[in-house]
């Protein structure tokens, strides 16, 4: 394992505890200097203060030195084919993807990236279905009047093509980028209102 990788690893598990440098060097008996020394990859904790370290982050010495951000393309073509999840409930295309995309995002290589391009693209699409559900339910309850060219003049037949078509387009949009996800390749969840960044 590299040093910068145990110094983000170090660093990361500070955070996550909540811990300021000083807080942490207080609860390991180390002095800051060395806190800052092992974050800034100045040097590489081992034995006794190993121990220390990791007593004060609640986590074994094993956690913080075998550490590494991995690749599992598995993974990630799991987590973008999860996204037809929409089939079932429009929301539980973002919420399984969110929630796999939290699990592994600082542990799995392209997790973060690939979890916000499905997390934009999805919310999008949600925005623009619900978009078209309000208009059309305004328009039955007599917010819109159709008149002119202006008008909203949506049957059900125009309802049901809209629908079939932003369904199949979320489908379409997955399941190609799954499988480019799969070879390795790039993917592009598109449109897509850059929400998370």
């Amino acid at each position: 394992m590299s040093e910068l990788n145990l110094a983000q690893r170090v660093k990361e598990l500070r955070n996550r505890k909540g811990l300021s440098q000083e807080d942490l060097a207080e609860a390991s008996s180390l002095s800051l200097r060395t806190i800052q020394r092992i974050e800034n990859s100045e040097t590489e904790p081992r034995g006794d203060s190993l121990r220390k370290l990791a007593n004060a982050l609640d986590c074994t010495p094993e956690d913080i030195i075998d550490w590494k951000i991995q690749e599992d393309k598995g993974y990630l073509t799991f987590m973008s084919i999860s996204s037809l999840s929409f089939l079932f409930f429009p929301i539980l295309g973002i919420i399984i993807p969110l929630v796999l995309w939290i699990l592994k995002k600082d542990k799995l290589k392209g997790v973060d990236k690939l979890g916000k391009s499905i997390m934009n693209f999805q919310i999008t699409w949600v925005l623009v279905l619900f978009t078209f559900y309000l208009l059309i339910m305004s328009s039955f309850l007599g917010f819109f009047r159709t008149s002119g060219s202006l008008g909203i003049s949506v049957g059900p037949f125009g309802i049901i093509k809209f629908i079939f078509i932003t369904y199949g387009f979320n489908i379409l949009v997955t399941v190609i980028n799954t499988i480019r996800v799969y070879q390795n390749k790039s993917y592009k969840y598109v449109p897509a209102i850059p929400i998370l960044r």
